[in-house]
């Protein structure tokens, strides 16, 4: 049985706005009422690939100017774009999939657009990260969005390796002719026991969701060769609590035994890395108890 469902007469404000729209991932099903009705009433709609979206605008039947704002115009389209709000006219912001603006073009479209004093208006959507996130099941401790990680081998294990110790749940984009080095990174930097869930072609024909330790991510992708196909997202589960104090604080601790008491030193290493008072206390005993 279909339902049909009548959109909204004035799904748009009286004062000129943009309007940043998320779009389906992949699964046109997923586009939301309030973003059809938006769409179809807008001056302009500004986009990631033209072309790419006009088939999601055909599909609804919808004509409508377009522009492009891409990474390497986007300042100058956002003074165009604001140029037509200024002149009364309202804009939609779409991507190529998703939400703008998240790991995409358009945050600094966004910017520019309030700065000059015009309402920047949300309409919410599907988003890669978060549709990733909740099925997951890493997300109890909370999450942490990264994005994309550096494309070069050395700034990327770098950029892990600050996120070694974050409790909550982590999540990356990623590109498929990068993502092998990019688990393979992960499973040297986090250890190969720290669990990820691989979310590939999220709502498309080939859909995948698989949760494993990082040390069968390599097996697992060699396992079949489409499996490097499309566009990932990756949830890394959060640190682990550790046990015992962290390394620098031991060493901290260490150092400042050599010339101070006991509870100074564990005062100062306290407030030096933060580390816990007691925990310190403790082991400085341990480590001044003799042979």
């Amino acid at each position: 049985m279909t339902v049909s469902v009548p959109l909204p007469d004035r799904p748009l404000s009286s004062t000129p706005s943009l309007y940043v729209v998320a779009t389906p991932l992949g699964n046109l099903h997923d586009i939301t009422l309030r973003a059809l009705a938006v769409l179809g009433a807008v001056d302009v709609v500004a986009a990631e690939d033209t072309r790419h979206s006009q088939r999601l605008l055909d599909a609804f039947g919808f004509r409508v100017r377009m522009q492009a704002v891409h990474q390497h115009n986007e300042q100058a389209a956002a003074a165009q774009l604001i140029e037509l709000l200024a002149a009364g006219r309202q804009v939609a912001l779409i991507t190529d999939a998703g939400t703008p603006a998240v790991s995409d073009p358009g945050a600094r479209l966004v910017a520019r657009v309030r700065a000059a004093g015009h309402p920047v208006v949300p309409l919410p959507g599907p988003c890669a990260a978060v549709a990733a996130l909740s099925v997951s099941g890493f997300a109890e401790g909370g999450f942490r969005f990264v994005g994309f990680l550096p494309a070069k081998a050395g700034a990327r294990v770098a950029a892990l390796g600050e996120l070694a110790d974050a409790r909550e749940a982590l999540v990356f984009y990623e590109a498929p002719h990068r993502i092998l080095e990019c688990v393979a990174d992960m499973a040297q930097v986090f250890g190969g026991a720290r669990e990820i869930v691989i979310a590939r072609e999220m709502t498309k024909l080939h859909e995948q969701i698989v949760r494993m330790p990082l040390a069968d991510t390599a097996a697992w992708f060699a396992a079949d060769v489409n499996r490097v196909r499309g566009e990932f997202v990756l949830v890394l589960a959060g640190a682990p609590a550790s046990e015992g104090l962290a390394a620098e604080a031991e060493r901290v601790l260490t150092l400042l035994l050599e010339a101070l008491p006991v509870k100074t030193a564990a005062r100062l290493a306290a407030d030096i890395t933060g580390a816990p008072r007691k925990a310190l206390y403790a082991r400085a005993l341990e480590l001044r108890a003799p042979d």
